[in-house]
């Protein structure tokens, strides 16, 4: 028995796409039929990303979006779903982190990291969720009735973490982000919920893995591996697609065990 699951005909945007988790994410869903929307600041690499999606006979469009300003996400929303069609399916995705011990902690710290992962990720899923909500009321046309939310949270809003704590309390508020958006928009077929990563090799951190601190790291994990990006594709998959319309409001953990 075979189970194939297909997105064509649905758009989805995926914010932070310019390179790490969001740009496998963008080629996971561009292999399942999807026609994907490259959000970040950085255009020459959501360029770059466009080229290897079109190579593979995928179809992907290419917007310039700042979370941190909200005009550019109101501008960037419009201009994906004026291009390309109503978004039915959200990847919200972008995020960043540094490394401090709470004492050392500055307000231009704590801003960046909320800024981000808390307050950018809200507007950009409230800008998304309004224009679903339209639809789902039937208020304007759409491919469909409803849509797909998911957050990207980290194992680290589940489980506390030494020297990325503000980073934890915003991915914690990630979480309950995405059980709040559930509970209202649930009822109008928008399905919001979570990926909760845990340690993953991208290009971003791959030189970490062969520092002693890194290899004393991986030690430490239960199967003592770090995840590769695709670990996530089956997940991403089912978490957008129709099928998953029984699933609301999860917070779901991908982490290897990390977590139990």
């Amino acid at each position: 028995m075979t189970y194939n699951i297909d997105l064509s005909g649905r758009v989805a945007l995926v914010t932070g796409a310019s390179g790490g988790l969001g740009a496998q994410f963008a080629k996971t869903l561009s292999r399942a039929g999807a026609a994907v929307v490259l959000a970040s600041r950085r255009l020459d690499k959501l360029k770059d990303l466009r080229a290897q999606i079109e190579a593979a006979g995928g179809a992907a469009h290419v917007i310039e979006l700042d979370v941190t300003d909200h005009a550019s996400i109101k501008a960037g929303v419009a201009h994906a779903e004026t291009e390309v069609g109503p978004i039915d399916i959200l990847v919200n995705n972008s995020g960043v982190s540094t490394t401090q011990r709470l004492q050392d902690v500055g307000e231009e710290d704590y801003d960046f990291i909320f800024g981000t992962n808390v307050k950018g990720a809200f507007f950009v899923a409230q800008e998304v969720g309004k224009r679903m909500l339209t639809r789902a009321k039937g208020a304007a046309p759409g491919t469909y009735a409803g849509g797909r939310i998911i957050n990207i949270a980290s194992m680290a809003g589940l489980r506390v973490l030494p020297q990325i704590g503000v980073y934890c309390m915003s991915k914690a508020a990630v979480v309950q982000m995405t059980r709040a958006m559930a509970l209202e928009w649930g009822k109008f077929g928008i399905n919001v919920n979570a990926i909760c990563p845990g340690y993953i090799d991208t290009e971003i951190n791959h030189h970490h893995w062969e520092t002693e601190q890194g290899k004393k790291l991986v030690q430490m994990l239960p199967r003592k591996r770090v995840g590769k990006p695709q670990d996530l594709d089956a997940l991403l998959v089912m978490l957008a697609s129709g099928e998953s319309h029984f699933v609301n409001g999860a917070v779901i953990a991908a982490d290897d065990g990390f977590g139990v």
